[in-house]
């Protein structure tokens, strides 16, 4: 029997999204293959420790989405060093346990779904699931990413930007973006912070919550429309899954229609919609993909309008990973299984690091 390859499940993170992460890693822990793989979790605190926990009982809570917590009893206190080739060193003692051999990251947000972990991961010598340093920063800032996108075609709504700071006018901006409008942090995900504004009276506050989150933040336009999520895997030849839709019980689909609200939303997989609009979609995925530089996975999130046409919405680099999660549901529904697609998004990680590793770095 070949050795096992030891994977590194790095979850928590200094975000807002830290809870919807530990509920990832539950589920890939429990999934993932144990005869071809070594499990090493890897919990990140709300301060940005990293940490060994128990590995039996590294969650409290853990069926419990509004309650769920890392479980920092007899936690050890690890660190990640450049060139280690993923070797994790005792903060307090001072000695090494044993290196993982690739990286699961499942951080949502900030410090961790950003570029930030990426570049860390890269100065360890150590293959990590997912896009790459540049992949990772634009899928996460909505700014860059929307203008990329523009950029190349891709249709978008209408958005602006602003920074801390700025005067923001109401009627400048409903003029600009018309009414409805959502006002969002411009690097953060599963909407925390978000807020659908129809009227003056509900926009200061809208604005005041989003820069809590950020120092940026971009108001767009409100689409009426269906809203429709595909699935990408791959690194240079990427494919598209089948195409889901959500249907929101809520206003739209809040943090609290994702995660807390068990009947907050419902998904409907495969999408109730003709074959061409289903590869319209499929075909506007892969191209946000490639433009944005990603690689490993990669959510997509459109809206079908009235009128039959496809606006893209953004890319989530790291989108949530539940059994129950629209990513790996969309894949199952292709014909992917959950532990099946875990196995193919290392196998991914690891033919990007040994590519890499041809690379030239000397003249």
């Amino acid at each position: 029997m070949s050795k096992r390859i030891r994977v590194g499940i790095l979850f928590g993170g200094k975000s807002a999204e830290h809870e919807v992460s530990l509920q990832s890693a539950k589920n890939v822990a429990e999934a993932i293959d144990k005869e071809k793989y070594d499990v090493a979790l890897i919990g990140i605190d709300k301060s940005g420790r990293w940490l060994l926990p128990n590995q039996s009982e590294f969650l409290l809570n853990a069926t419990d989405p509004k309650l769920i917590a890392l479980n920092r009893q007899d936690e050890e206190s690890v660190a990640l060093v450049p060139q280690s080739g993923g070797e994790l060193t005792d903060v307090a003692a001072g000695g090494a346990h044993s290196a993982v051999g690739v990286v699961f990251p499942i951080l949502h947000g900030p410090f961790g779904e950003d570029g930030t972990v990426q570049g860390l991961l890269k100065l360890a010598g150590v293959p990590f699931v997912g896009a790459s340093v540049l992949g990772s920063a634009v899928g996460m800032d909505k700014d860059v990413m929307k203008r990329l996108l523009r950029d190349a075609g891709i249709p978008i709504a209408k958005f602006l930007v602003f920074r801390r700071g700025e005067m923001i006018d109401f009627e400048a901006v409903s003029g600009e973006v018309g009414l409805p409008f959502f006002v969002k942090p411009a690097n953060l995900g599963s909407s925390v912070g978000v807020h659908k504004v129809s009227d003056l009276a509900s926009f200061s506050q809208a604005v005041d919550d989003a820069f809590a989150y950020d120092t940026k933040v971009v108001i767009e336009e409100a689409i009426e429309g269906r809203e429709l999520e595909c699935s990408v895997l791959g690194n240079e030849n990427p494919t598209a899954s089948a195409v889901g839709e959500i249907v929101p019980s809520h206003e739209f689909y809040s943090y609290e229609a994702k995660y807390i609200d068990e009947k907050g939303a419902a998904l409907e997989i495969p999408a109730d919609i003709s074959e061409a609009v289903s590869e319209r979609i499929r075909e506007l995925a892969i191209r946000t993909f490639q433009v944005l530089e990603c690689e490993g996975l990669g959510r997509v999130d459109c809206f079908l309008t009235t009128d039959g046409e496809v606006i893209v919405n953004e890319i989530n680099t790291i989108p949530g990973f539940t059994r129950i999660s629209m990513y790996p549901q969309l894949w199952e529904a292709s014909g992917l299984s959950y532990p099946d697609l875990i196995n193919r998004l290392i196998e991914l990680a690891i033919e990007r690091f040994e590519r890499e590793q041809t690379l030239k770095t000397s003249y």
